[in-house]
């Protein structure tokens, strides 16, 4: 019997890169890797005051997809496109999107922060096990935070709220060091507040899991067990770890929180940010610990089609 390999594409376009991923399907495997590729990008940098992406940062989009997909573009699968908040969100999208379909001849589409918070669930919840019970899913992004609960393969609750750690950043000026505990502290109450005003927040249940799934607790993560046994199967973080890590990012700018452990220099400026951010959901949804998950929006993307071309298939046979 010819065992049959679907593929299947996926191209993110968000503010630190464009990350090209290429999986399959086959036998006794829902998803494996076939191909990835990253272009390095820096859009935050490329933003004004409302948030536009000026002329360089523009340009540097149209590079970045041209680069991940012209070198074997007739051999790959169908590639779905899609751009993240930073371009989602920006006022001159349809500008951005435009420019780089006729610079590029790829169209990237925009998900709405419900959406990946759909698809982080859906990928969080596959990558946990389909008999993990109920379920938190948290991600910070950088201009949104996606959350999404539930028991089964699809969630309950799905919120997307603007408290990314770009957008942190930028509205009190986190990017350098923090000196003032009052500072600190002003942030702190804003967040708690905002939080508080969400009815619909989901709250971590006594015999659940709370699953993080983004770079921000990633790289908390991998701060926190600097130097520590990192064999175990699942890595974990804990509130108190996150506190301790505000704590030292706030005593640092940019230059110095790029040279910690796990740390990476790109995402250095909004650090402690997503530290605060990450500190405020974990207090809100009442989580004292989160399993960090290496899949979110994109393999939730990655699934999907996976699903989608299986289903074809068994349609047309």
């Amino acid at each position: 019997m010819v065992n049959t390999v679907r593929q299947a594409g996926v191209l993110d376009v968000g503010c630190h890169s464009a990350l090209l991923t290429v999986a399959r399907r086959r036998a006794g495997i829902d998803m494996e890797q076939v191909l990835s590729r990253k272009v390095r990008l820096q859009l935050h940098e490329t933003l004004d005051a409302t948030g536009r992406l000026d002329k360089a940062g523009v340009r540097s989009v149209q590079l970045a997809v041209a680069e991940t997909l012209a070198e074997d573009r007739e051999s790959l699968p169908e590639v779905y496109a899609f751009a993240t908040s930073v371009i989602r969100d920006a006022p001159n999208r349809e500008e951005v999107l435009t420019q780089v379909a006729s610079a590029t001849g790829t169209r990237l589409r925009v998900l709405s922060g419900e959406e990946e918070a759909r698809l982080a669930y859906v990928a969080a919840r596959h990558w946990a096990g389909a008999r993990s019970g109920s379920l938190l899913v948290l991600d910070i992004g950088g201009g949104t935070v996606e959350i999404a609960s539930g028991t089964a393969k699809q969630p309950r609750t799905v919120l997307s709220l603007p408290l990314g750690a770009r957008t942190v950043t930028r509205d009190w000026r986190l990017d350098e060091a923090v000196s003032s505990k009052r500072r600190l502290a002003e942030v702190r109450d804003h967040l708690s507040d905002r939080l508080a005003e969400v009815s619909a927040l989901p709250r971590a249940e006594p015999d659940g899991r709370v699953l993080a799934c983004s770079k921000t607790f990633t790289q908390l993560a991998r701060y926190t067990t600097a130097g520590r046994d990192r064999s175990r199967a699942v890595q974990r973080l804990t509130l108190d770890e996150v506190r301790a890590a505000v704590d030292v990012l706030a005593r640092n700018g940019s230059a110095g929180r790029g040279r910690l452990p796990g740390i990476s220099r790109h995402r250095a400026g909004q650090s402690l940010a997503g530290a605060l951010v990450a500190e405020a959901l974990m207090e809100a949804c009442r989580a004292t610990s989160v399993e960090i998950s290496p899949w979110s929006t994109r393999e939730g993307l990655l699934l999907e089609r996976l699903g989608a071309l299986r289903t074809k298939s068994s349609a047309r046979r």
